[in-house]
């Protein structure tokens, strides 16, 4: 058996973004760290996959940015939840446990 698949699953990126900007502004490394320590490594967050994703996000009208400095007196746009986000990730959040509900009924019934 191979080692275990650690993509972020199609079509979540998006919420697993929006769920961690609703806790604190951060910059994309910061983002990306805290999905693979939330997750205990299990999903690890490809940077052009997030770059896309975060560009597509505020287009969106669901995030807000700006430039500071990190920690490490390094230059960083930070990425921060908009009302509208807030709405979209609830919306997101839904349509996942929803998801999930039939995911789990399918894999429960007998054949």
């Amino acid at each position: 058996m191979g080692a275990p698949n650690t993509d972020v699953i199609q079509g979540t990126l998006d919420m697993l973004i929006l769920k961690t900007l609703s806790l604190t502004p951060l910059h994309g490394y910061g983002i990306a760290r805290r999905i693979e320590q939330v997750s205990r490594g299990v999903f690890k967050v490809n940077p052009g996959s997030l770059l896309t994703a975060l560009r597509r996000l505020e287009r969106a009208g669901w995030l807000d940015s700006e430039w500071r400095r990190t920690e490490n007196a390094r230059r960083a746009k930070y990425y921060a939840l908009t009302p509208a986000g807030q709405k979209r990730l609830g919306e997101e959040t839904a349509d996942w446990e929803r998801r999930v509900r039939a995911v789990g009924r399918l894999l429960g019934a007998e054949a």
